[in-house]
């Protein structure tokens, strides 16, 4: 459904005679005339902002095979993810370059992981690619024979793999000897160039047949009105309401549009707040940029939509300053998972609004920075910095940094 597909209510499982080294059992269980979806679409978003729907043929499940690692004197057999259940889909033949289906792949892994059905983790074998590709004279329609790269494990593999596959194609033709039947073919990493694997089979190869083992599935239009009631919204739909409902920029929106939990939290605490900007600068900028450097996921680390929420709210009201919250505060919420606002009873970290407390500070400031003093009463604004510098470093990051700007004016002019 995420996928816009037409979800057909009878649909089988076949039986696809496979006899590789892959497959210890000699066929795989998948789905052939009858799948489980068909007929789909999705709109991917280029870097320069275009937009393209790329069509969806079919989406059908069946179970993976092992997997082959070929070294110098043989093959060796990995038959641990055998047999474990696996959704392909099929796109339709939309995309034009590699930079597109690197795209719509990416566009994938996160339709898929806003739906819930995958965390689509390449590094754990979650999600792989085959890419089909064929050339034709410009101007032309039909389609030439194409060469299917197998097992892709990465977003730039996927793009490597069908460049290179594009330029052979080419020079190929132009020696006048194209490729002239379907082909199988895996990717060199290390060589970066693709080899052939096999001649590719054709759906007759692989004498499909009704799978005797599993019934047929047949789904009711009151099992479809309930599944659409769990539909989410696509990535793309997220970023372009964040750009028009809380006016992020495109960067900032496609960021958290990547993925649904930063989503979702981004937009409980702009809503809560009625402060966008510093929501995206507290989740997107602070937030991520410490989870990397504890190397902790979000929910390791405990903080949730309430800390961000308090966290925002006490530097509106000017509880405390833009700084503290930023640095100490932060790291004290990522140590201890504790509300701000019990953090800042307990570690005194208030700030400092009151004007005799401020001009104090101010003072002893301008008499410990004589050479800035004099370059700021010499017309040298920038030297401003230093002395403010000194009065946010004497009171710990604690002054109010508007009323230090504005007393540090009155004091010097």
């Amino acid at each position: 459904m995420a996928l816009n597909c037409k979800i057909n209510h009878h649909s089988k499982f076949d039986r696809k005679n496979y006899f590789y080294p892959d497959l210890p059992s000699g066929f795989q269980i998948s789905q052939y005339d009858e799948p489980i979806s068909q007929n789909g679409y999705l709109e991917i978003i280029m870097a320069d902002g275009t937009k393209k729907r790329i069509g969806i043929t079919r989406l059908h499940l069946e179970n993976d095979a092992g997997k082959l690692m070929h070294v110098a004197n043989g093959t060796l057999l990995d038959f641990n993810r055998a047999g474990k259940p696996l959704m392909e889909i099929v796109s339709e033949p939309d995309m034009r370059s590699a930079s597109e289906a690197s795209e719509y792949a990416k566009t994938i892994q996160k339709l898929v992981r806003y739906a819930g059905s995958s965390d689509c983790d390449m590094e754990k074998g979650q999600m792989r690619f085959d890419a089909s590709v064929s050339i034709r004279p410009k101007g032309e329609s039909k389609l030439y024979p194409r060469a299917e790269i197998k097992n892709l494990n990465s977003f730039r593999s996927l793009e490597s793999a069908i460049d290179y596959e594009i330029k052979r194609q080419i020079e190929l033709w132009e020696q006048g000897n194209p490729v002239s039947g379907e082909q199988t073919v895996g990717w060199d990493e290390t060589k970066g160039e693709t080899y052939l694997l096999r001649d590719k089979e054709s759906a007759a190869d692989y004498r499909y047949f009704p799978e005797p083992d599993l019934p047929p599935i047949e789904i009711t239009e009151e099992m479809l009105a309930e599944w659409q009631k769990e539909v989410p919204e696509s990535p793309v739909t997220v970023m372009t309401r964040f750009q028009e409902v809380y006016g992020l920029i495109e960067a900032d929106a496609r960021f958290f549009a990547e993925n649904s939990k930063t989503a979702k939290l981004f937009e409980q605490v702009a809503i809560a707040t009625k402060n966008p900007r510093s929501s995206a600068s507290f989740i997107g900028t602070v937030l991520i940029s410490k989870l990397k450097e504890s190397n902790k996921t979000m929910e390791e680390s405990g903080i949730t939509a309430e800390h961000i929420i308090q966290l925002i709210r006490l530097v509106d009201a000017g509880t405390i300053s833009n700084n503290v919250a930023k640095g100490e505060l932060f790291e004290e919420m990522l140590l201890s998972a504790k509300l701000p606002e019990q953090i800042i009873k307990e570690k005194g970290m208030t700030q400092v609004s009151g004007e005799g407390e401020i001009e104090a500070l101010c003072k002893k400031a301008i008499e410990t920075n004589p050479g800035a003093v004099a370059d700021v009463k010499a017309g040298k604004t920038k030297a401003m910095a230093t002395i403010i510098g000194s009065v946010m470093k004497e009171s710990k990051g604690r002054a109010n940094p508007q009323m230090v700007n504005a007393t540090l004016t009155k004091l010097l002019t």
